[in-house]
């Protein structure tokens, strides 16, 4: 397996992290919703100060990439001038928090994670990484998204609070959930989990109010392109966007916000369906179905393109396609159908396999891929 190097914390809009193309700043929506005018002030100081490239993450945030140091204070000032950054270093820190995209004024989703937002200053400084799910609706939907401590809709029709890592969890009652959320996260840092970095590597025994037999109830689709009950989702290629096209969608649309996912989609709330140039609006398209990462140059740990050679492959790969610049897997972390890993210039094969996995073939040219896969 080829060697990365593991980053003890996630960046954000205080923290910005050196990448191969200048500093990335991430930006932490508030329950994963923009105002068209935040939208548009963001694709402006992306532009101003960075390269213009954005990012959606699994986590439902955006990056900005390409900045300078120099330019990195005004951008800040700007993000917190939009209300998109809190003003507080530790508060913004703690406000990992990824809720189903759906949620509408007042119901469990919108009530509950508004709740821990004004109780941040509850909330114990915890790694960089770890963070809170809010998946409450009528099902389940960010069951396959990661996150450390999860308030879910249960099985028997209830909510309960669950630590990932374990497959059940425990009823909570009505009003009770941000509470519940913070105290699992306190018991997690008194129980030596910053040792371990993730609460699904904790392997200490939940105290008993935060143990259960209750499983999650069964998932529900996920957004993907085309019209839907908030107005019209949008695929991103690869989770990226430029900001001029960004603001073009919201200039030229109908829509007021936009909801951001941790699917590679963007939600134009109460637009109509339209063919946005950039964007993915076919659900059909191959592009859905391929993961790849920045690569080299933009990625210092990246010793291979990826994102070319991810779209000439896409068509000709009937299942999932994961394209990752190292064996650490940021795109996708779980297996693909095909996986393709950058080691020492070159990648390896992998079928049925998570990135870094033992290869089916070594040592392979973009060439030679394309060529194996029909695409040449």
């Amino acid at each position: 397996m080829s060697g990365f190097a593991v980053k003890g914390c996630c960046p954000d809009a205080w923290r910005p992290m050196p990448a191969g193309d200048g500093l990335l700043v991430r930006v932490k929506p508030r329950l994963g919703r923009l105002t068209a005018a935040q939208v548009l002030g963001l694709c402006e100081a992306a532009q101003a100060h960075g390269n213009g490239l954005i990012d959606l993450t699994r986590r439902a945030n955006l990056q900005l990439r390409g900045l300078t140091g120099a330019g990195w204070p005004v951008l800040l000032d700007q993000l917190m001038a939009l209300d998109l950054v809190d003003g507080d270093t530790a508060r913004e820190g703690r406000r990992n928090l990824l809720v189903a995209p759906d949620w509408q004024v007042g119901d469990d989703n919108h009530r509950i994670a508004s709740e821990l937002l004004a109780r941040l200053d509850d909330v114990p400084e915890l790694p960089g990484k770890v963070g809170f799910v809010i998946d409450a609706g009528a099902a389940c939907m960010l069951g396959d998204e990661v996150g450390d401590f999860r308030i879910e809709r249960g099985e028997t029709g209830g909510l309960i609070l669950r630590a990932a890592g374990r497959a059940h969890g425990v009823a909570v009652e009505q009003g009770e959930e941000a509470q519940a959320l913070i105290a699992l996260a306190r018991w997690f840092m008194a129980s030596g989990g910053a040792a371990v970095g993730r609460m699904a590597r904790h392997r200490a025994e939940l105290p008993g109010w935060a143990s259960g037999s209750i499983a999650p109830a069964a998932s529900r689709s996920r957004f993907r392109p085309g019209p839907c009950d908030l107005g019209m989702a949008y695929g991103l290629p690869f989770g990226r966007i430029e900001a001029q096209i960004l603001a073009a969608a919201v200039e030229q649309s109908t829509t007021t916000a936009v909801r951001v996912t941790p699917w590679r989609v963007l939600i134009l709330e109460g637009a109509n369906a339209a063919t946005i140039p950039g964007l993915l609006e076919d659900i059909a398209d191959p592009l859905l179905h391929v993961d790849a990462c920045p690569g080299a140059p933009a990625c210092p740990q990246a010793t291979v393109a990826t994102r070319d050679l991810a779209h000439a492959l896409a068509p000709h790969i009937a299942g999932s396609l994961h394209v990752s610049g190292c064996a650490k897997g940021c795109a996708r972390s779980t297996a693909a159908e095909v996986t393709l890993t950058g080691r020492d210039g070159l990648f390896d094969l992998a079928l049925n396999a998570a990135a870094g996995a033992p290869p089916l073939r070594s040592a392979l040219t973009p060439a030679q891929l394309l060529h194996h896969f029909g695409a040449a």
